[in-house]
């Protein structure tokens, strides 16, 4: 009558398991009831005056006074993927004014989304702000312009530094005239050294044709100083003069050893809309960093070309020093990343006397949070629970009557023995 175990704790486990199993079963719905109500947020009005401010533009711009100008808005780039379905409206005002600066033909003007000045005077120096707007989305961005007298004085100010090696043969570019030669193949430029008109017929110095850039042969010590490139810039039956000043600065040739790049890895995974950088690191062992050249390019392009509105850039270059071991390194700055991008083949080039590398990079779309992804475990675990809890439930009350009958019959037991009761008086 009593080889069977007390039904006491087996009651009680099952117990535990059934308010345990509730307690996810009433988890798991509120969890599934709450994602039910989850909606994909609705596209955004803008109003007048509800933008995004993303903050100064890394480089500012030094012109000389009397020169054209042409400023590009440095987001603009990140909208054109969307150009094709929304309409894009892109205003310019100057931060101390409050209007805004008309698309007329006057001398500082709006002309394709870009804002001319023509010619530049030195009361334009400021901040100017770009802002870009459709009807969901408005980004404004500025850009710091300093516009300086044509004086030797402000030369430091306005001059692009450049590098070449003593004793070697090496090339000057007069940069940033993209805007001004753009479809255009006739490109002629003058050339001035400390002022000085060079001679064409200089053996020394050879202007290259059809391009922008200065050869010069044998580089000496007394080559070093201030370069000026000039061109002619015909527009509405005016013509300009469009200079960029240069510093040359002669190094000594020093010991270079193959570079080795390091970073970046081949695929990049990224998210859409959001900031990446993607470092350039090369090694150079104990070999010198300043003779090493090191860009990037989108499709065998130039990045200032492949992304002229900015919004992909590279950063600063960074030359140190780790164990006695020199480093270079030149990031690639997507603000943001769109789709555009995944589309691109990206290349990390170095170059120096001894050796020229390249290494590939693309970048991915990374994966996304996904509600179905995320309660797939938790509705396996509820069901599982969901079921054992249903088993205990169903053996508990298969097991109540049985128990009733012991107690039954325990009770029958001492009613048949008398004796019983006095023993326990």
């Amino acid at each position: 009558m009593w080889s069977s175990r007390p039904p006491g704790p087996e009651l009680s486990t099952s117990c535990v398991l059934r308010k345990l199993s509730e307690t996810m079963f009433i988890l798991f719905m509120l969890v599934m009831g709450v994602s039910a109500f989850v909606l994909q947020p609705a596209e955004p009005r803008v109003t007048a005056g509800n933008c995004q401010f993303h903050g100064k533009h890394f480089k500012s711009y030094f012109k000389v006074e009397g020169e054209p100008v042409i400023l590009r808005c440095p987001q603009v780039r990140s909208w054109w993927w969307d150009s094709a379905t929304t309409h894009i409206t892109l205003t310019w005002r100057k931060n101390d004014s409050a209007g805004m600066i008309p698309e007329e033909q006057t001398r500082v003007r709006v002309q394709d989304g870009a804002l001319w000045m023509l010619p530049v005077s030195q009361e334009d120096s400021g901040t100017y702000i770009c802002t870009v707007r459709n009807a969901s989305h408005c980004d404004e961005m500025s850009i710091e312009l300093k516009v300086f007298e044509k004086t030797d004085a402000f030369l430091p100010f306005m001059s692009y530094p450049q590098i070449l090696i003593l004793s070697s043969s090496g090339s000057l570019v007069c940069p940033e005239l993209s805007e001004f030669t753009r479809n255009k193949t006739d490109i002629k430029l003058q050339w001035y050294k400390d002022s000085v008109l060079l001679d064409q017929d200089n053996k020394k110095f050879v202007s290259v044709k059809e391009t922008t850039r200065l050869l010069i042969l044998n580089v000496s010590v007394e080559d070093a100083g201030y370069y000026t490139c000039v061109m002619k810039f015909d527009y509405e039956g005016k013509q300009y003069n469009v200079t960029r000043n240069i510093e040359l600065r002669v190094n000594k040739r020093q010991e270079e050893t193959i570079p080795v790049i390091i970073s970046p890895h081949e695929t990049i995974l990224a998210s859409l809309g959001s900031k990446l950088t993607i470092p350039c690191k090369v090694f150079l062992g104990t070999g010198t960093q300043s003779t090493t050249m090191l860009w990037w390019l989108a499709n065998n392009t130039n990045i200032e070309t492949a992304y002229q509105g900015g919004r992909v850039t590279e950063g600063p270059r960074q030359e140190y020093t780790e164990n006695n071991e020199n480093y270079v390194e030149v990031p690639l700055v997507f603000d943001p990343v769109i789709k555009e991008d995944l589309n691109m083949d990206f290349k990390c080039v170095v170059f120096n006397t001894v050796s020229f590398q390249t290494l590939q990079a693309t970048v991915k779309e990374a994966a996304t949070f996904s509600w179905k992804i995320a309660l797939a475990p938790l509705s396996l675990i509820s069901l599982v629970l969901g079921g054992m809890w249903l088993h205990r439930r169903y053996k508990c009350k298969k097991r109540k009557p049985y128990g009733l009958t012991i107690l039954k019959g325990i009770r029958q037991d001492f009613q048949s023995h008398p004796h019983h009761k006095k023993e326990m008086k």
